[in-house]
């Protein structure tokens, strides 16, 4: 029988994600997937500021800024959301192919030794106390003996499903319509988006020559199974938009609906669920691909801390009470946004209100920061207005010269900075499992999403997520410890 320490089910970015998280760590990995080979095809288009952010921390992001188009702006149920103004180091959203997210992900964890495994579908696994027994099908059935599963398989989970966890939400009553086509009569705008009394239309420009057309029926559910043609997709569009644009050599169709599901839990036992197989939704907002990178994110370095013995199974525990709370904010501002985009006088009525309400910056504000990311707290019992909030990518300089915070993280590691000259607390028990750095922030206030501006603290305690643990503006140390032991380990 192989041996492993985590198999991870599915090779979309939220399993790539998680196997070079673990990778990074030194955590050994089988990453499976049912699927005969990588398929090329994008539902996700885009990536948020604070999945740009967690991609910087692990050095990927400069590979994708330049295959993909800045977009100043996004959008809450069809009104547009200006980002410019938050404090981050790249406010827009990036549209960009989730083949191109996949791809490059895929590199990155090949290159950390987790190749992906193809036509290998989970097919039953057994647990105890000493790990989990996984089952996998296709041309070559494998039993594989690990101490953990993730699944990352998407929203028909065999993993869940096999692990007994009840999927609830709601049906679908609406049809999303999806071409990735070229335009021989292409419009004069990259982006635009239309809504009419039978349903809404869209085109954004995704790369030089390809468009992504979108048609939303409100008087239509198509099945799962149902299939969609092009030259269906074709008439559907047609009749809301009046044209075609002259639309040819389709790479992708597909269509999907508003259901709205998420896992009543994220782990049974020694099995876990990541991405679309713990939350499905309609990608209003274009949130899905961001939610499932983070949960990766999340998971990965606890993951990594217990199975080194630095830290107790209760920190597992912790991914389902941060992260499942998260996607069901989703899930609810998703059907808020169908809502918004239904058609009908009443409908119509709304949205004129909410236009006129996201004009001012305090409900702007409050909605883009939701759709990006950026208000995002734990519960890390601090209360400094730092604690549990993604750490600023604040300009720093060591002692090897000027850069950045998130540089810090690349490692996957926790972080202990101290600033501006201030004392290294006594962490000699923890010290092999931090990085200490000594740096000189070159601001003295930093701005903070949903707080404002906060001094920059004396030192901070970051974990590998790139969310603060502990952080204080004086001398003192007080919690530290106990920050230390929940999110560190118990010490040496």
């Amino acid at each position: 029988m192989e041996t492993t320490e985590v198999v991870i089910a599915g090779s979309g970015p939220t399993g790539l994600m998680l196997a070079a998280e673990l990778r990074l760590a030194g955590v050994d990995v089988v990453l499976v997937d049912g699927l005969p080979a990588r398929t090329g095809e994008s539902r996700a288009g885009g990536i948020h500021a604070r999945s740009m952010e967690i991609l910087d921390q692990r050095g990927l992001l400069d590979r994708l800024l330049p295959q993909g188009r800045i977009m100043q702006a996004g959008h809450f149920g069809g009104l547009s959301l200006s980002f410019s103004d938050f404090h981050t180091r790249r406010p827009y959203m990036l549209a960009i192919l989730q083949s191109i997210i996949e791809r490059e992900l895929d590199t990155h964890a090949t290159e950390l030794g987790a190749a992906t495994q193809w036509g290998s579908p989970i097919t039953g696994f057994r647990q105890d106390g000493a790990g989990v027994e996984v089952e996998t099908g296709g041309a070559n059935p494998r039993r594989i003996h690990a101490a953990y599963l993730v699944g990352c398989d998407g929203g028909r989970s065999a993993v869940r499903k096999l692990a007994g966890i009840a999927f609830t939400g709601t049906d679908a009553t609406v049809t999303g319509m999806i071409a990735d086509v070229e335009l021989a009569d292409p419009p004069a705008q990259p982006f635009f988006a239309h809504r009419s009394a039978s349903g809404d239309f869209s085109a954004v420009q995704l790369q030089p020559g390809w468009y992504r057309l979108v048609v939303q029926r409100h008087d239509m559910v198509l099945e799962r199974g149902d299939e969609l043609t092009f030259e269906a997709f074709r008439e559907h569009f047609m009749e809301l938009a009046g044209t075609d644009f002259g639309m040819h050599s389709p790479r992708w169709v597909t269509h999907y609906g508003d259901a709205a599901r998420q896992a009543e839990q994220y782990r049974a036992g020694r099995v876990f669920l990541a991405g679309d197989a713990a939350h499905i939704h309609y990608p209003a907002g274009g949130q899905g691909q961001n939610l499932g990178i983070q949960d990766a994110v999340n998971l990965g370095w606890k993951l990594a801390a217990v199975l080194r013995g630095n830290a107790s199974d209760e920190l597992l525990d912790t991914y389902e009470t941060e992260r499942h709370p998260i996607a069901a904010r989703v899930l609810h501002n998703t059907r808020a946004q169908t809502a918004l985009m239904r058609p009908g006088a009443h409908t119509d009525a709304l949205r004129d209100i909410l236009s006129d309400l996201i004009d001012m910056d305090v409900v702007r504000t409050r909605l883009g920061l939701m759709i990006t990311g950026l208000d995002i707290r734990y519960d890390t019992k601090g209360d400094h207005p730092l604690a549990g909030r993604r750490v600023p990518d604040a300009d720093l300089t060591t002692a090897d010269g000027d850069t950045r915070l998130h540089r810090l993280l690349q490692q996957a590691r926790p972080v202990l900075l101290v600033l501006n000259g201030n004392a290294v607390p006594d962490v000699e028990r923890w010290q092999n499992r931090l990085e200490i750095v000594t740096a000189e922030t070159h601001a003295e206030q930093w701005a903070v999403p949903a707080v404002g501006t906060v001094p920059a603290p004396a030192a901070v305690l970051i974990r590998p997520d790139g969310y603060v643990a502990w952080a204080t503006d004086e001398s003192s140390t007080a919690h530290l410890t106990e920050a230390l032991t929940t999110w560190v380990g118990e010490p040496a």
